[in-house]
């Protein structure tokens, strides 16, 4: 042993002048045997060249670009030994297991076993013992090949596959799901063709997978693409933006098994390199219906693809900036979240009665006394009375943020789409003040000229159309808030008094909420609460303490 050793390339099979993608190391710091030092990529997959041994790196010669091919020094590091450091047989691109510090006796030799029955048995897994078998990827009469994956196991660090080193017919499996093994226990046994020599698997396939499978997340196992199978149900790969994801290749194979794109996952890890759990949260998010996912529509049933020229002419516009920006959020939200609507009706025919008397003296102020700007009133007053309304599920789902402030969103339609100002604090204004408000932004946005601080914050939103007409909609909820009111245009009905039918003036409303935070009785409640504060004109026109 010596204090200092060369830290060398492993076998990479048929492949030189591989590029260096990803220098994960620098001179100083301390690794641990299978630590990830420097990232490589051939034209087939990604692999880690991993430490030989615990110690402290005390140069490294290569950067991102250079090239470097099997038995190249890459720099040096202390505490490793030359036998560790540079075992050429023992370090091949081995897609699933943990080369030991010494190779096993039948690994020393390059040439090829008889064939016949033989036992397959789990490699040198590190420091780890009673690992989990997570999947059986093979069972009883299946033709198998050098290198094909047999079992996944599962440490509380990394995923790793346990590889055949022998080619033949499978003729029983000693393991199942849920079963723990340790190095060297027996994983099934297999009629074979031919032995191949464990030190030149990866020749053996004609590419390599990628750096060994270590028991930390920074050496992940490597990622066979040759194996890899994409469910049919499961969202297509971003096969462009997936290539350029800082991921290892044990990372890869796990988010292709999940169907998930890596371009949408944070990495936590060294340099936002994106770890197993961070897939694994990924994928936890979006089932909790926290995150949404890009282009999850194409995991939906696809719609005809239709060339509409063929029946007669047509005229193609594109979408304007607005539509691009609020329709994939408007789908995101209505595929996360289960929406439920609640329609009611509310008796304004006092209140209607009242802003014809005030809306005079308000136009002489500048202001437009509208009917939204009492709606918008009656809200508040209905948000502090069900606090879950003004509420959002964190991000990680697991509690509801109660929000101490009223910042009241409305949609206003402009020639470019859809898109919703935010009144701030609305609770410190009273109804005249609401509607200047309403009429600055409305101004605004048609003009186009919202800022940005503008349209963000809202708590609460409310979209009417109630100018325009329809008698009820639903509405769609503006995520991460969890409801949403719909005003609807307002008309004159009989409603019976217990004595007789009167003429009353009443407005639709369509409540839509998120059933995850919200239940159907409380959203009852709530409209039926804001129906009664549209009903008291005098509390609504009560002036702010």
């Amino acid at each position: 042993m010596s204090d200092s050793t060369d830290i060398i390339i492993p076998d990479l099979g048929d492949f030189s002048d591989v590029e260096v993608i990803e220098v994960l190391v620098s001179a100083g710091d301390t690794v641990a045997r299978e630590d990830g030092l420097i990232s490589l990529e051939t034209d087939k997959a990604t692999m880690d060249v991993p430490a030989p041994a615990d110690g402290v790196i005390e140069s490294i010669k290569v950067k991102v670009g250079d090239r470097v091919s099997s038995g190249d020094s890459i720099g040096r590091m202390q505490g490793g030994t030359e036998a560790t450091a540079a075992p050429p047989a023992e370090s091949s691109d081995d897609a699933a297991s943990v080369a030991a510090d010494e190779p096993e006796p039948e690994a020393a030799s390059a040439a090829a076993e008889p064939a016949g029955e033989q036992t397959v048995v789990v490699p040198d897994i590190g420091d780890f013992d009673d690992v989990e078998v997570i999947e059986v990827l093979v069972s009883a009469g299946d033709e198998i090949k050098v290198e094909d994956s047999l079992i996944t196991l599962e440490t509380d660090k990394a995923t790793m596959d346990v590889p055949s080193t022998v080619a033949g017919t499978v003729k029983s499996v000693s393991v199942a799901v849920g079963d723990k093994v340790s190095k060297g226990a027996a994983v099934l046994i297999v009629d074979a063709v031919a032995a191949a020599p464990t030190s030149k698997a990866a020749p053996a396939e004609k590419k390599p997978a990628a750096a060994k499978a270590p028991p930390t997340a920074k050496a992940e196992s490597a990622e066979k693409t040759s194996k890899a199978v994409v469910p049919s149900e499961l969202p297509p790969i971003d096969e462009a933006g997936f290539s350029t994801a800082h991921a290892s290749p044990s990372v890869r194979k796990l988010a292709r098994e999940l169907g998930v794109n890596l371009t949408q996952v944070k990495g936590s890890g060294d340099k936002s390199r994106i770890l197993h759990d961070d897939v694994k949260a990924f994928v936890k998010s979006v089932m909790s219906g926290q995150s949404s996912v890009e282009g999850a529509a194409a995991s939906l049933p696809q719609v005809p693809k239709v060339d509409f020229a063929k029946f007669g002419e047509i005229d193609s516009q594109p979408l304007t900036r607005i539509q691009k920006i609020s329709g994939p959020r408007l789908q995101a939200s209505w595929i996360n979240l289960p929406h439920v609507t609640q329609h009611d009706l509310a008796d304004i025919t006092e209140l209607e009665a009242r802003r014809q008397t005030l809306k005079g003296a308000a136009k002489e102020r500048g202001i437009s006394l509208t009917p939204l700007a009492f709606v918008m009133k009656a809200c508040i007053s209905a948000l502090r009375e069900f606090p879950k309304v003004n509420a959002s599920l964190s991000n990680d789902g697991s509690a509801l943020v109660y929000k101490k402030y009223y910042h009241l969103g409305f949609a206003a339609d402009t020639d470019q789409g859809l898109v919703v100002p935010v009144i701030k604090d609305a609770d410190q204004m009273d109804v005249y003040e609401l509607a200047a408000q309403l009429g600055e932004l409305s101004k605004a946005a048609r003009d186009g000229k919202l800022k940005g601080d503008q349209m963000q914050g809202a708590s609460f939103t409310v979209s009417s159309l109630g100018g325009i007409g329809g008698t009820a909609f639903t509405p769609i909820v503006n995520a991460p808030e969890v409801a949403i009111l719909g005003v609807s245009r307002s008309s004159i009905q009989p409603i019976w008094n217990g004595e007789a039918f009167e003429p009353k003036l009443m407005l639709p409303l369509s409540f839509s909420y998120d059933h995850r935070v919200i239940d159907g009785a409380y959203a009852v409640r709530f409209t039926t609460f804001l129906s009664q504060a549209l009903n008291d004109v005098d509390a609504m026109l009560q002036a702010i303490p």
